[in-house]
């Protein structure tokens, strides 16, 4: 276990399979953490900002370490709080993650992913997504799911269920102020490896606009793989916490594909969220959590590659008065609807933190 930065708090302990460079557990709880300024105690198996089998390999001393320490953290008889995300180890099945909730005074499970709804095939049997969130969520006093889909899943295996959505702080975001197109419009997309495979669902329409209008598409993630036809307009940027703000500012209009499936239903509109929280027009599938985002903040929803075209073409086209108006929209309706200020006050109760520590 490490401690957290903060001073040592045993009243707090946060479990996530990933460090704070994980971006589910960066912006699910230590983000919350950062932004409450809550002292903790943080057990992040290897601190890595993922679990893939690479990584695992490269560390395999100390995950003997890890799973040994969550059992002995299990164990403990002094846990007031558990904050748990996900998952905590990625051999799990749900055991280790029930007993920590249950040894804890209140046990608090969060989750931001359709985890119900993962394959099962292959190894995926024995260390079962599907298995932990289950016994997670049965085992906690509280569960934090990260939109109405999520909590509506949950209910059914719990009585105690707080719906709080992913939140950006608006304040810590570069502020677009330029919304006159260049001579080469600039789309934008913003995530992590494993969600990059939703872009080919848009390859055609963003292929024309490149052929047609000369579209160019920033992706900021991590690493070098091909994303097929589409590479020859694209621009990649490695994430930074420094950098991809004002990269964001600098696009012309964010977009954010999804298939209509049980599980993308899940997603929580973050990409979406970031844009807004920048003032970037949006276009985006109106799938799960998408729809409400789009309609909050003033995105343009788009399903077939002709609606996708159209509505990126019209953000282009729009003057700079209008893009301007929709950047100022999307901005206001983060701030009321997915901020840390506005929900604070339910993610402090669902923690039982209630009082400033």
């Amino acid at each position: 276990m490490t401690s957290g930065d903060r001073a040592h708090d045993s009243n707090l302990t946060v479990v996530s399979s990933y460090g704070a460079g994980g971006s589910s557990a960066r912006v699910r709880l230590f983000d919350w953490m950062n932004y409450l300024e809550l002292p903790f105690e943080q057990s992040d198996y290897l601190g890595k900002s993922d679990n893939a089998l690479s990584t695992i390999l490269k560390e395999l001393p100390r995950v003997a370490l890890a799973e040994r320490r969550l059992r002995q953290l299990a164990e403990s008889r002094d846990l007031s709080r558990v904050l748990l995300g996900r998952e905590a180890s990625p051999f799990s099945n749900g055991v280790v993650e029930a007993s920590l909730l249950e040894a804890a005074d209140r046990g608090i499970y969060d989750f931001d992913d359709a985890l119900f709804a993962y394959p099962t095939g292959g190894v995926r049997r024995i260390w079962s997504k599907r298995l932990v969130w289950e016994r997670s969520v049965v085992a906690a006093d509280v569960v934090i799911a990260g939109n109405d889909y999520l909590a509506e899943a949950a209910s059914k295996f719990s009585a105690s269920v707080v719906m709080v959505p992913s939140c950006v702080d608006p304040d810590g975001y570069a502020q677009k102020t330029d919304f006159a197109v260049a001579e080469i419009p600039r789309a934008m997309w913003i995530g992590s490896p494993s969600t990059e495979q939703y872009l080919s669902l848009v390859e055609a329409p963003l292929l024309r606009l490149h052929r047609e209008r000369g579209l160019r598409l920033t992706v900021i993630s991590a690493g070098e793989q091909s994303l097929g036809a589409l590479d020859q307009m694209v621009d990649r940027v490695n994430w930074s916490a420094e950098s991809f703000g004002a990269e964001l500012a600098r696009a012309d209009v964010g977009i954010m594909p999804l298939p209509d499936s049980d599980f993308a239903r899940g997603k929580c509109a973050y990409k979406l969220l970031q844009y807004g929280a920048a003032g970037l027009p949006s276009v985006a599938s109106p799938v799960g959590a998408n729809a409400l985002a789009l309609a909050r903040s003033g995105g343009l929803p788009a399903t077939t590659d002709d609606e996708w075209f159209e509505a990126v073409e019209s953000l282009i086209d729009a003057s700079t008065d209008a893009r301007s108006k929709l950047g100022g929209q999307a901005r206001g309706a983060i701030r009321e609807h997915y901020s840390f200020q506005a929900w604070a006050p339910a993610f402090r109760e669902a923690i039982g933190a209630t009082v400033a520590l």
